[in-house]
């Protein structure tokens, strides 16, 4: 199932939700109101719009901001080469490119997508949607959760019909950041005709310059998605990002809709993406880490919590939850994620019947505040589900 807002359980005002890898801390933009964040906790409103440009059509081109997005990306830590806006597409968040790509290199009917779970539920959701055959080839066991190279490679010497792979990095739910040099060793598959998909749509969690977005630049068959939706805590606005070589580009800007970003979307994001914007966001995401960082020091100390599944590089965690006789199980955790949401007005994400997950919880990264809600509404609802 993909990960979407519209889960079990809603905001009522007196729940806390970390279900959905949002930004906890709100919107990066300068002057909004970041509830409990260093970026700014006032009363301050979000950049006001020019309301009277929008009887105009917007800019279907959006190169300016666009050249925002390659100057945040731009390091020089993987190539010397830069990246300009002809590498670049942007749509209605991540989903728009999943399905975009699809379209423009998967045959209906004949041609198929790799995943490697587990891994985000839209890829499977659009290969379906799209009449896309579907390969999977799970990740390498937790913690680590990385590719599977031989079997990757393996998979695509047989399958001349794999037309697409999508990786996840940092991944979903997993964490993980994926090896560069495995990266590197699909793209130079001798014999393969296929594009590598790298979802970045953590990238903002992760150490500085973990990035691949430049690297489209040296690989004509790579490309790289982000969001503002994780780390700029601008879900809302629907905004995603395809860094890709100019050929690819250019397919994904030809097969959109003329308008398919909205005037107030792009002045958001471009203000997110301003010194000051970028400043709120780095402040956010400093809080998040910071809460992060607690979580991993304080869940080991609750009885009835296991090991840490996953990576430390994004907005949330994957945890084991343990039965009374100390093993991981899946119906215990989805026991304690139900009673979690339904008594104490927390809510998680279940994620037991992924590959390499059973019995996890994948859980959030709040403010402070909802990493306190949350630490003590496990602690009481581990002893109540263990039956101690």
């Amino acid at each position: 199932m993909a990960n979407r807002r519209s889960s079990d359980y809603k905001d009522d005002g007196q729940n806390i939700l970390l279900d959905a890898n949002e930004n906890a801390y709100g919107p990066s933009l300068p002057g909004a109101a970041n509830p409990g964040s260093a970026a700014g906790s006032g009363s301050g409103s979000a950049p006001t719009f020019d309301l009277a440009g929008l009887h105009r059509y917007p800019d279907p081109h959006q190169h300016d901001l666009k050249q925002q997005l390659c100057d945040l990306r731009n390091t020089h830590a993987h190539t010397l080469k830069t990246l300009t806006p002809e590498n670049l597409f942007v749509g209605v968040g991540s989903d728009e490119a999943i399905d975009a790509l699809l379209r423009c290199f998967c045959v209906p009917g004949r041609e198929r997508l790799l995943v490697c779970p587990p891994t985000y539920g839209m890829y499977s959701v659009s290969a379906q949607i799209n009449d896309v055959g579907l390969v999977k080839v799970p990740l390498l066991g937790a913690p680590d959760f990385q590719i599977d190279v031989p079997a990757v490679l393996n998979a695509l010497t047989n399958d001349p019909l794999i037309k697409l792979i999508y990786f996840c990095s940092p991944g979903n739910p997993t964490a993980s950041l994926l090896s560069k040099d495995d990266i590197r060793a699909v793209l130079e598959h001798p014999t393969w005709n296929g594009i590598v998909v790298v979802d970045e749509a953590y990238i903002d969690f992760a150490p500085i310059d973990a990035s691949l977005a430049e690297w489209v630049t040296e690989w004509p068959n790579l490309v790289v998605m982000q969001t503002l939706s994780k780390g700029f805590g601008l879900a809302g606005i629907r905004l995603g990002a395809v860094f890709a070589a100019p050929p690819v580009a250019r397919l994904l800007n030809n097969l959109k809709a003329p308008y398919n970003i909205s005037s107030p979307t792009s002045a958001l994001a471009s203000s997110a993406l301003s010194l000051t914007g970028l400043a709120a966001m780095r402040a956010s995401r400093d809080a998040i880490v910071a809460q992060r960082n607690r979580l991993i020091a304080e869940l080991p100390k609750i009885p009835g919590v296991g090991r840490l599944r996953g990576g430390t590089v994004s907005n949330f965690l994957l945890y084991e939850i343990l039965n009374a006789q100390g093993e991981p199980d899946n119906a215990t955790a989805l026991a304690a994620y139900q009673r979690l949401a339904e008594t104490k007005g927390v809510v998680v994400r279940f994620r037991g019947k992924e590959h390499g997950c059973t019995g996890c919880l994948r859980i959030t990264v709040g403010t402070e505040a909802e990493v306190t809600r949350f630490l003590g509404a496990l602690t009481k609802t581990l002893l109540e589900v263990r039956g101690q």
